[in-house]
């Protein structure tokens, strides 16, 4: 589906009311309303901005389906990470109150599919593990292919189909990893997939996908992949419609730092282009998409941009902003 809009950036005040020990180094949160009410409506697929008291704006996918009075979000320690992690793991306390956004959905799940194959690899079955839960609750056929390390780290599954899925454990067969290749090639033509994983899982997937439908082929990444933020070869103007203000974004600058230099609040989260908080509607001009969320049809009409990581070819770039 082709997004128009800019996502809404509002937030809500959530109480962390669960912590739950998963396995693996992984933690399951929930947040509930602080009147107990329902929460805004989501669907399989969806993620939410989680606000940390150390400034930090982490995305988490929601693992739960059909439910209306809580969120529910799976977060791995990652010690190497820019800090969320270790703040949800380390310093977060049920009964906390946090800032968070509505939902979001940049990998939305087609109902409509006749086979559906979902593919993960650790913390990837996040998202993953929704859409597994929504197929079965509308009697659509599926399969889910999950790949961890250890066993210790499967997580989610005891509310799933246990006949539908496949479990790759990576200690159990010597290390190798899940054979990605062969998933795809014993796939039906008419099959969606759905990936969401590690970088190497989503580069082999991405690769093995050649040839197939690419509507039927959907990807979700948690880091970008090989992005050059930077404007490098030469400069452009950038024109702010609403405001009335035009910039130079200079070669070696990027437009999220001019725009921040010159007090123009963009919302902003990964500032990797691959959450879409950032995502403004181009009026004019051509934008240079170096952003991992947008489908090649969606970069081909040139009607939005990721402002954190872009740039653009044409000299000016007019934005609704």
């Amino acid at each position: 589906m082709l997004l128009t809009e800019k996502p809404v950036s509002k937030t809500y005040d959530m109480r962390l009311t669960s912590i739950r020990y998963l396995g693996g180094q992984t933690n399951l949160y929930e947040f509930s309303q602080l009147d107990k009410s329902t929460v805004p409506a989501f669907a399989a697929g969806s993620h939410i901005d989680v606000h940390l008291p150390n400034g930090l704006i982490r995305q988490y996918s929601l693992v739960n389906e059909g439910e209306q009075h809580r969120y529910m979000v799976g977060v791995k320690l990652d010690r190497q990470s820019r800090g969320g992690s270790r703040f949800m793991h380390d310093d977060l306390r049920v009964g906390a109150v946090l800032k968070v956004s509505l939902p979001r959905n940049n990998f939305p799940l087609d109902e409509d599919a006749e086979h559906t194959i979902l593919v993960a690899g650790g913390i990837g079955i996040t998202p993953v593990a929704a859409m597994a839960k929504r197929l079965e609750n509308i009697g659509k056929a599926w399969e889910l292919h999950y790949a961890v390390r250890t066993r210790e780290e499967a997580c989610f599954l005891e509310d799933l189909n246990q006949k539908k899925i496949i479990l790759h454990v990576d200690a159990e067969h010597h290390g190798t990893p899940m054979d990605i290749a062969r998933i795809l090639f014993n796939a039906r033509l008419d099959a969606h997939v759905y990936c969401c994983g590690p970088g190497p899982m989503l580069d082999a997937f991405e690769a093995n996908a050649k040839g197939r439908p690419s509507k039927n082929i959907h990807v979700e990444r948690f880091s970008a992949v090989n992005i050059i933020t930077k404007s490098s070869d030469k400069g452009y103007r950038i024109k702010l419609e609403k405001a009335g203000l035009e910039f130079r974004v200079e070669s070696g600058q990027t437009m999220l730092e001019v725009l921040r230099q010159n007090g123009v609040e963009v919302s902003t989260s990964c500032e990797q282009g691959i959450c879409g908080s950032c995502e403004t509607r181009v009026v004019s001009g051509i934008p240079e998409h170096r952003d991992s969320l947008l489908s090649d049809v969606e970069k081909a009409s040139n009607k939005v941009i990721m402002v954190c990581c872009s740039g653009s070819k044409s000299d000016l770039l007019v934005l609704d902003l």
